[in-house]
């Protein structure tokens, strides 16, 4: 009677592990653009598509743009922690306060604009300084989005005067200190607000990387379009994550998470950024085509915009070591890994 309760019991695991191993897992990806976006156009959709082949369709995705799950793109961290969704694409810097070591990739002139080589940086950095902002996630990419340029509707800004009085979308904590450095008044609001409050004239301009140009419909407002010489830290940069529910994870059979791994990391956090670099380039192509002005800052007015994106740096830097997260360290380790990486300054 033994043996066969033995059996019996046996038997039950053979058919739960085999269960387990036929699963099928839908995952609920959110983020905060439209489905016609670069982001879930050439990233998040083919690597769904990617793990769904890697695991016999047993791993899928259901995507949820636009905020289809409700909230703001600040609640996302939020919303992919508690089981909301299971994975995120969003940006740390949205959600004030909640990713402090984060905020140096943000820091003034710090990164190339590159999004291949800005991702390859941001994720060595995430891997020598930022993982303790990121214990509650598996995190699946951290990267660049290119760097932010100047896109203006009424006149260019290519000089510290140029910046008095204009009235400028800051997407971060960081890039609202840039612009109030430099002379501008910072305006916080979501993407999905800019095209509109630009044509009302709420705003001037955006610091805002080229991708969401042609995304947002910006180019059909904006008119001015400014960024320092090819090679030099642009002025900033806006971190991008794609995140994954821990506890959602960990409960993946072991060969299901072997392909989350696959497909994480180093390679989709460049594979994020290159696909920004080549949209980069079309909405360039696409500005010209309509006879916008395209406008290179000289090296003496770029410098004197770093002296005051230096300030800033300072000023994070001392806030984050009275805070105790080594701010001073943070900004120096990334200025090193970017050298390393080829970034001059």
């Amino acid at each position: 009677m033994k043996c066969l309760k033995i059996l019996s019991l046996l038997a039950l695991s053979a058919v739960a592990s085999a269960s387990l191993a036929t699963e099928t897992v839908t995952l609920k990806v959110a983020h905060f653009l439209p489905a016609v976006s670069n982001a879930q156009r050439s990233v998040i959709q083919p690597w769904c598509d990617k793990i769904a082949q890697e695991s016999d369709n047993r791993l899928r995705c259901q995507i949820y743009p636009s905020m289809q799950l409700g909230g703001t793109p600040a609640q996302l961290p939020d919303q992919v922690r508690r089981g909301v969704a299971d994975i995120v694409w969003t940006a740390p810097g949205y959600a004030t306060g909640r990713f402090p070591r984060s905020e140096a990739v943000e820091l003034p002139f710090m990164l190339p604009a590159n999004g291949e080589l800005g991702s390859k940086i941001i994720w060595e950095f995430y891997e020598q300084a930022l993982k303790d902002d990121y214990t509650d996630y598996k995190v699946l990419a951290l990267h660049s989005d290119g760097g932010m340029q100047l896109h203006n509707s009424k006149r260019d800004i290519a000089s510290l005067a140029d910046f008095q009085g204009a009235k400028l979308r800051a997407s971060t904590r960081m890039t609202s200190r840039l612009l109030d450095s430099l002379g501008a008044t910072p305006v916080s609001m979501p993407p999905a607000q800019m095209t509109e409050s630009m044509s009302k004239g709420v705003i001037d301009g955006a610091l805002v990387g080229w991708e969401v140009v042609p995304a947002l419909k910006l180019d059909e407002i904006t008119r001015f379009h400014s960024e320092p010489m090819n090679g030099q830290p642009i002025f900033s940069t806006t971190l991008l994550s794609f995140l994954m529910n821990k506890q959602r994870y960990e409960q993946l059979p072991d060969d299901l998470r072997a392909v989350i791994d696959r497909n994480s990391g180093l390679s989709l956090s460049t594979t994020f950024g290159a696909s920004w670099d080549r949209e980069a380039a079309r909405a360039r192509q696409v500005v010209r085509d309509k006879g916008a002005t395209l406008t290179t800052i000289d090296d003496t007015d770029y410098l004197q915009m770093r002296e005051a994106g230096q300030r800033v740096t300072e000023a994070w830097s001392s806030e984050g070591d009275e805070k105790g997260i080594n701010g001073t360290w943070l900004a120096n380790t990334l200025r090193d890994i970017a050298k390393a990486n080829g970034q001059s300054y």
